[in-house]
């Protein structure tokens, strides 16, 4: 569970140190509502830049930043609708976009919610204690941009196979950076250098967000809310032919989107995909795949398997030949030239490898389904390509140069998309999945089995966690009274 337990003493040193920084916290309802951010806040966001190391920023975590590299404003929830003309479903398939947070990817607002939580409760001191953030990409990211702003050591952890430019990136911002053997799938690698670094005796906190509630809270508070605006802005057509959201497993956070929408809209089923090539939940299996940031071989700790209708499996394959069509020039001419709109066939850049596997899972969804022109299936572009374009110039290398040739392969299999690999979840798979959770966190990770055992029989166990919210933002707003800075 989320512990909001008061540390006086740490937190006496955390609100010395956010006054010192000039360090405002904003709360989970500004980041649902921006129009509630202190105008004078709102000014100072007028000169900077997205990604600019400020302070401010943290007020830019939020599905609802206008999509501008610097100076930019709040709008509505960022999102591309995409044409049937690309998808070949008649299902209006809807993404929000996550380009548009600090980073260029919605992980930092997951990364938050693990540490204001105890940052305004003084269970983690910034001056004193270093943040430990395991990853297998943007998380971490997102967690030391999130330090770096809060002014706090940290260290990223995430697998030696990842994007080079995670690797830059995090050289200027990170305080140290951890190569784990392995890629996305080498789940495990990063939990045992966890458990290294706990028992060094150095002064560190771990943020897992594979077992920290506070991503699951966020998630649930802010991502949860943005899909309800969004499909409410849709149409009335669209809340009444609302059909389901489907997202990629990875930490298992932006799933509990998916509890908060089951609780507002009547019927709407929740889907997790993953890599064919590690198939998890399909079919309790193992592996390596391409699909960067989505990590496997185990089922996350805040995954709510309980509320999880159907499992989706990609092969990696697809997504990789996709990102090549809707980047490579060759790839959007020949979109456009089949009837893609060209302001869709120029802005595909805004879905990265795992926004293209989320994409390609919602087009099997629809197709599954038999969804009309008049249904809505829902899902999310974690980030762009902005991190991926090492990507792009490996494939051109392994492959060649990109062509219209390639690009009718590439619209092919796309359009051969079809409804393998997939399972509907009955009530004895779903505990099948969830009883998975037991060799990675009760042998491994020394969770308690009161614990796995209440997540799935005591009807409390998660929405106790979700009416936390308040609480948060209760003590997040105290936080900032200490600081004083608020009156300035």
């Amino acid at each position: 569970m989320l512990d909001l337990t008061i540390n006086p003493q740490g937190l006496e040193s955390a609100v010395a140190c956010a006054r010192e920084k000039n360090i405002i916290i904003p709360t989970l309802e500004q980041m649902c509502h921006p129009e509630k951010i202190p105008a004078a806040v709102k000014e100072k966001l007028g000169s900077v830049g997205l990604w600019d190391l400020n302070p401010i920023n943290l007020f830019r975590i939020s599905w609802k930043n206008e999509p501008a590299a610097s100076g930019g404003a709040y709008a509505g929830v960022n999102h591309i609708e995409l044409p049937s003309s690309l998808t070949g479903v008649p299902a209006r398939i809807v993404l929000l976009v996550g380009k548009w947070f600090p980073t260029g990817a919605h992980k930092v607002g997951a990364a938050f919610g693990c540490l204001a939580p105890r940052l305004v409760t003084g269970q983690f001191d910034p001056r004193k204690q270093k943040a430990v953030w395991p990853s297998t990409g943007n998380y971490c990211r997102g967690g030391a941009y999130d330090s770096n702003l809060l002014g706090c050591e940290s260290i990223a952890i995430l697998p030696e196979g990842m994007s080079q430019e995670r690797f830059d990136w995090l050289s200027k911002v990170a305080g140290e950076t951890i190569k784990t053997p392995g890629s996305e799938s080498n789940v495990k690698e990063i939990f045992d250098k966890c458990w290294e670094l706990r028992n060094s005796g150095d002064d560190i906190m771990i943020f897992n967000q594979f077992d920290d509630m506070g991503n699951y809270l966020w998630h649930y508070t802010v991502t949860g809310r943005a899909m309800a605006e969004l499909i409410e802005s849709l149409s009335d057509d669209a809340q009444k032919h609302f059909r389901g959201v489907v997202l990629s497993t990875g930490s298992g956070g932006t799933l509990a989107g998916g509890d908060y929408l089951k609780q507002r809209f009547a019927g709407v089923k929740v889907a997790a995909c993953e890599a064919l090539q590690c198939p998890t939940l399909l079919n309790n299996g193992f592996g390596a795949h391409r699909i960067e940031g989505i990590g496997d071989k185990h089922v996350p700790w805040v995954h709510n398997v309980r509320n999880t209708d159907m499992v989706i499996a990609v092969d990696d394959e697809v997504p990789m030949n996709l990102i090549r069509l809707f980047n490579e020039p060759a790839g959007i001419e020949a979109l456009k030239e089949n009837g893609v709109p060209a302001e869709i066939a120029e802005n595909l850049n805004l879905l990265g490898i795992s926004s293209v596997a989320n994409m390609v899972s919602a087009i099997k969804f629809a197709k599954y389904y038999e969804l009309g022109k008049d249904d809505v299936v829902l899902t999310v572009a974690t980030d762009s390509m902005e991190m991926y374009q090492s990507r792009l110039a490996e494939l051109t290398g392994e492959k060649g140069e990109y062509d219209a040739k390639d690009a009718a392969y590439s619209r092919g299999m796309l359009a051969a998309t079809t409804i393998d690999n997939m399972e509907e979840l009955g009530y004895y798979d779903r505990k099948r999945i969830h009883n998975l959770k037991y060799y990675t966190w009760i042998e491994q990770q020394g969770m308690a089995f009161e614990d796995i055992q209440a997540q799935w029989y005591d009807e409390n166990y998660w929405t106790s966690v979700q009416k936390l919210a308040p609480e948060v933002d209760r003590l997040i707003n105290e936080f900032n009274a200490r600081t004083g800075l608020l009156e300035d």
